[in-house]
């Protein structure tokens, strides 16, 4: 596969805006993908936040695999981060993200309180790739529809101040892709997650990965969807999710809509828990 590059102008400017506005925040949320959480970190903010109190929330648990969604959970605790293990979608889920970021505001409290102020308002900041669930945190948290959500990338332009509460205000940004990708396995991963726009990449060869690495790792995938259970050739796959759902195009089966049935449905999660890279 060539190499994946995708960073728009809208990304370059609200890079550039994020760095300028990272030191008037106190805590730092990083969102990520429970199905490709090393691919999802954006290398670039990790420059840039390396001095703040970081909250790690590794979103869309309910797609994930659980055994490997535990073994990355005890990583990044590994590595001195605070991970949440969270489905944005469940209600539970804005105490315990509004817990944790006062937890990590309690040092800052204390010090404006040792200086006779009343404590201030704990500033936090939303960082994360696109379509990895800011927009749904926000709207959690927020309780209302503070941001807009959609499922492509690229939806959420510009940068918003939220009042949680009285002592707790989110400032969302766009979502960023890293300008580059070392390991093209990453912009891979992005792609079969819906970071990167389907138009950027060929489908055939995202389905030719994905079905490779669930022959590997999640050989029954496709058996309760398709009533496959042979995933050694991914266009022999594709044919035979065109038979069972009837796809044909002028007389022929239509390998590219099912490429793109098969990728839609993984991204939807309709394909079981899978998790696409393990912890290291």
């Amino acid at each position: 596969m060539a190499q994946i590059h995708w960073f728009p102008g809208h990304m370059k400017k609200a890079l550039n805006e994020i760095e300028a506005k990272i030191k008037l925040v106190d805590v730092v949320i990083e969102i990520l993908d429970a199905r490709a959480p090393n691919s999802s970190i954006n290398t670039d903010f990790e420059k840039r936040i390396i001095n703040k109190k970081k909250l790690i929330i590794i979103s869309k648990a309910d797609l994930a695999d659980p055994i490997e969604t535990k073994k990355w959970e005890i990583c990044f605790k590994n590595k001195g981060n605070t991970p949440l293990i969270l489905n944005l979608t469940d209600p539970k889920s804005t105490k315990i993200i509004s817990d944790a970021v006062t937890k990590l505001g309690e040092e800052k409290h204390k010090k404006e309180i040792a200086r006779g102020m009343k404590p201030q308002p704990i500033k936090a900041m939303i960082i994360g790739v696109p379509n990895v669930g800011k927009s749904s945190l926000i709207n959690r948290v927020a309780k209302r529809n503070a941001a807009g959500v959609q499922n492509k990338p690229g939806y959420t332009r510009g940068e918003q101040y939220i009042k949680v509460n009285k002592d707790f205000i989110l400032l969302d940004t766009p979502g960023i892709l890293p300008m580059n990708y070392d390991d093209k396995l990453h912009a891979i991963n992005l792609a079969l997650l819906g970071s990167i726009r389907e138009e950027i990449l060929p489908n055939e060869e995202l389905v030719k990965h994905l079905i490779n690495y669930l022959n590997k790792n999640y050989p029954d995938a496709l058996v309760d969807r398709f009533g496959i259970n042979d995933l050694t050739d991914s266009i022999e796959v594709s044919k035979q999710v065109a038979i069972k759902r009837g796809l044909i195009t002028n007389g022929e089966y239509d390998l590219s809509r099912a490429d793109f049935l098969i990728l839609k449905e993984f991204k939807e999660g309709k394909l079981g828990r899978v998790t696409l890279e393990k912890a290291q």
